[in-house]
């Protein structure tokens, strides 16, 4: 295990230098914070991490989830994590104070989640998913449901679920058979099955409560007739007792990482006893769900953002501890009498140590950045600027799921690489960040899922009004880059790209416009890693907007080489990895179309 598994000084200086989080901090709902009390709060959880998760990271990864006599035994730190997150405020972090939350901006919250899956990305997701489930009751469910449900979920006794996929189903929705029959007592009998059910089941929880989505009997077919229902494991009785809720742990599945973050196999009344209490109206379940889906796939490119953080932090501290080699001398030979040198002087490993740290900082300012859009839309009573920022907010939420769990993928094989032979074994712990960020990129609709949603439905949306905005955006962080001769050629290589990303669209839309959409989103994917390279080279250049004008203005909030750092990575990000969108833009606009079906036999 490495020493430390984040950057808190980067963390705190794109909260408060880069996103300006203290803005937020004028508007009525988070009145009652500063950034003294926000920064106690976020301390707090790294001292709460440092002692309650990291330590056991490897020993969850080694001790994995099992099923046993009909339940899934978890490791005892899950425990600690749902009720001393619970009295944390963890998991209330972000609600109203009406629903007994904290009323945290979602910025902050997002940031203390993110230290904690960088300590161990084994445990958040316990109570990151409970929190969703009470979200999703606190929107749309009656107040019955809220007072029954609600306080036990926030303070951790209860667990929390979301169960959408179905064996035969899988990411397709519309094709779920999960049923709902209607009793002249209120609620529903269900009958069917969910799988790969996160949290579903563990022997510390006194109770989970599964937000489900199933079809009522005579809905209408397709993602038209999908209703949400409170499904509890156990249910409430007329003396306030909890009883069976015919709801059956069938059995968990292994996996290849995320080894202590249980995932089931659920059925729901093999008994014919499973009750379910309708949220909101019927047939609109697939609306609430994805009302809510923002702040999941922001949670979940916050988990791909933290996990490489933590790959890099303990690369780094590895190439610098590790000797090995010799430096090449100007004549290009090496002195064989000469002490090997650390491996962080070898330009290749420094190379990959520079692809970690802009991919991990780079994500996590990403992420970030969405949380603030999230805040402004919430707290903000103008409802222009609530228009604005939820259309920026849509137009990066598939970047945000998207790039920081591909990327990070290939950020942590790189630390892998790094270790080189040992990064393979599990002494050492990156093998085990390469397996567990791994699902991420699947997690909460797939990156292809992500990619056509993108360019299918962000980019036109509003005739293309989202993209605009977002390019606004960029164009004016390019503009104030301008202004200094550090970054002044950077800035004009970002400006060209955006130049590039119209030429882009200039050849793909028209295949839209013509009824080909097959055509039009082929190539999908190649379209969000473009995009999300310019997107990543945008908050790049901002961040060394802020640490250019820190340096000119002698801000001694971090040192001058902290803000140094902050504009090397932004050159190396400009060198080796935005070039890359000049390669996807010519296969994004060649004439050839090879994935598309075809009478040609190529398989």
């Amino acid at each position: 295990m490495a020493k430390e598994y984040v950057d808190i000084a980067t963390l705190k200086y794109l909260l408060y230098q880069v996103h300006g989080v203290e803005d937020l901090l004028t508007a009525e709902r988070f009145q009652d914070y500063d950034k003294d009390s926000l920064d106690l709060f976020i301390n707090a959880i790294k001292e709460f991490s440092d002692r309650e998760l990291f330590p056991y990271f490897k020993e969850m990864d080694e001790t994995p989830a099992i099923y046993k006599n009909g339940t899934i035994m978890v490791h005892k730190q899950v425990d600690v994590m749902m009720k001393k997150g619970g009295e944390m405020g963890i998991i209330s972090g972000p609600f109203d104070y009406g629903d007994g939350g904290l009323q945290l901006p979602f910025i902050i919250h997002t940031a203390s989640a993110y230290i904690q899956e960088a300590a161990n990305n084994h445990l958040p997701g316990y109570a990151g998913l409970t929190q969703g489930a009470a979200e999703l009751i606190v929107h749309f469910a009656n107040e019955d449901l809220k007072k029954t449900y609600v306080s036990k979920m926030l303070s951790g006794a209860w667990g929390g679920t979301m169960c959408l996929t179905e064996p035969q189903a899988g990411s397709s929705l519309s094709d779920i058979t999960t049923k709902a029959t209607p009793t002249q007592e209120g609620y529903y009998k269900i009958s069917g099955q969910k799988i790969f059910i996160s949290g579903g089941d563990h022997q510390y929880a006194e109770n989970v409560v599964h937000l489900l989505l199933a079809r009522i009997e005579g809905a209408p077919s397709g993602t038209k007739g999908i209703s949400l229902f409170v499904v509890p494991k156990l249910r409430m009785g007329k003396d306030g007792r909890l009883t069976n809720n015919d709801v059956l742990t069938v059995a968990d599945f292994q996996k290849m990482g995320q080894r202590g973050y249980a995932t089931t196999h659920l059925g729901f009344g093999d008994k014919d006893d499973c009750h379910g209490w309708l949220v909101g109206q019927a047939h609109k379940g697939l609306k609430y769900m994805f009302l809510m889906m923002n702040s999941a796939r922001i949670s979940v490119g916050r988990g791909g953002a933290a996990i490489s953080m933590a790959a890099y932090q303990a690369s780094l501290e590895y190439a610098n501890e590790r000797p090995q080699g010799r430096k090449l001398s100007s004549d290009g030979k090496k002195d064989p009498d000469e002490k090997p040198c650390l491996i962080i002087e070898h330009p290749d490993v420094r190379r990959m140590l520079l692809l970690q740290k802009a991919i991990a900082e780079g994500s996590l300012s990403l992420v970030l950045l969405a949380a603030k859009y999230y805040d402004i839309i919430q707290s903000t009573k103008d409802p222009e600027t609530k228009k604005k920022y939820g259309l920026l907010l849509e137009m990066v939420i598939p970047i945000v799921k998207t790039y920081p769990t591909e990327a990070g993928t290939l950020s942590v094989s790189n630390g892998v690489q790094v270790l080189g032979g040992y990064g393979f074994c599990s002494d050492f712990i990156l093998q085990q960040y390469y397996r567990d960020i791994r699902i991420f990129s699947i997690y909460e609709g797939t990156t292809g899922i992500q990619s056509q949603d993108l360019l299918g439905r962000k980019v036109p949306m509003e005739n293309g009004k989202a993209l605009e905005l977002l390019l606004t955006e960029i164009l004016h962080t390019i503009t104030e880059a301008m202004e200094f001769d550090e970054l002044r050629s950077s800035a004009k290589i970002l400006g060209d790209k955006i130049k590039l990303t119209r030429s882009v669209l200039d050849f793909l839309v028209p295949f839209a416009k013509k009824g080909n959409y097959e055509r039009f989103l082929s190539d999908a994917n190649l379209f969000m890693e473009f995009l999300s390279h310019v997107v990543i080279g945008w908050l790049w250049l901002d961040i060394a907007v802020n640490a250019q004008r820190n340096i000119l203005e002698g801000d001694q909030t971090y040192s001058k080489t902290f803000y140094e750092s902050k504009i090397h990575t932004m050159k190396f990000y400009f060198k080796y990895e935005l070039p890359k969108t000049g390669s996807l833009a010519e296969s994004l606009m060649h004439p050839d179309v090879l994935t598309t079906n075809s009478k040609k036999e190529v398989f």
